[in-house]
């Protein structure tokens, strides 16, 4: 008698439920996993690291197997309906690249310290309210995007990444740059654009390796002289701005080489700002004659 109801039964030895469990929703990988196979033989192991990808599965949870796969180290959870990421993950220390984009993401786990060797992360267009000061102990960290989130400052211990290369805050609620920013010395991209800027904090000059500066989009009433002083700055990027004068020592950052109109140019970007007169024909007349201006009336 029960040997026959172990038979009928088949829904306890369902290979889908032992290798899922019951909160997993990922229709399109249920075939996979019902081979049997160990989800290692998911791994794509490329000439430098150990990759694995679940991106666009509509996910509401991270399967728990992965918790297991210790050897992972590109990890990309983008484009699903992801609401929390367990502490779990700071079981995956080897992880080098962590990508996180388009979930519904409100926090990161404290555990994410304990990625020792992550160098990327992608956590932008999702729904950020702060980020955990123990990212700060990634210290190996050297691109950040936390763009289109909900964050409005960072914590102070970020002035620890001395290491970070690349940071991108865009589309999200900064009245001002955060004054950890300015402790980045490493820091050669920065991207502040469409946040709630009014003004560009005079510390800007700290950031002495900065190449790519953009600030589009914000409310930006002047342009601060210490920006002149970034001699690296390739691409400046202050369209959609309310700047209405720029600063004589604007023609000290001799490596701008053009008055840029495309987006993906280097060079200075001015576009849509109401500038006063003469400078309006100035830049249409390219970025020689706006500099020859500007440098005949510092001396003038």
């Amino acid at each position: 008698m029960g040997a026959r109801q172990s038979r009928a039964n088949p829904k306890d030895k369902d290979p889908k439920k032992m290798l899922l469990g019951r909160r997993q929703r990922f229709s399109s990988w249920d075939d996979t996993l019902l081979l049997g196979k160990d989800p290692r033989s998911l791994l794509k192991r490329g000439m430098r690291h150990v990759s694995f990808s679940l991106v666009t599965k509509g996910m509401t949870d991270i399967p728990d197997f992965l918790w297991g796969l210790s050897e992972v180290q590109k990890l990309n959870l983008s484009h699903n309906q992801l609401r929390i990421l367990p502490p779990e993950v700071g079981k995956l220390t080897h992880i080098v690249v962590l990508n996180l984009c388009g979930n519904c993401l409100k926090s990161l786990p404290r555990e994410i310290s304990l990625l020792q060797s992550l160098k990327v992360l992608f956590v932008n267009m999702n729904c950020l309210t702060e980020v955990p000061a123990e990212l700060s102990l990634c210290r190996s960290l050297e691109v950040l995007s936390l763009s289109h989130n909900c964050l409005s400052q960072l914590p102070a211990s970020f002035s620890d990444l001395s290491r970070l290369k690349k940071l991108n805050l865009s589309n999200n609620y900064f009245a001002h740059i955060p004054i950890c920013v300015f402790s980045l010395k490493e820091l050669d991209f920065l991207h502040v654009g469409s946040n709630r800027l009014e003004n560009i904090a005079e510390s800007i000059q700290c950031l002495a390796s900065l190449q790519i500066f953009i600030a589009e989009s914000n409310n930006i009433h002047s342009f601060p002289r210490s920006l002149c002083l970034i001699a690296s700055l390739e691409l400046l990027n202050l369209n959609n701005n309310d700047i209405q004068t720029l600063p004589e020592e604007l023609y000290l950052l001799n490596r701008l080489a053009r008055i840029a109109w495309n987006p993906m140019d280097k060079g200075l970007h001015i576009s849509h700002n109401p500038l006063s007169k003469p400078l309006p024909e100035l830049v249409e007349g390219g970025l020689e004659m706006l500099f020859s201006y500007l440098k005949d009336k510092k001396h003038s």
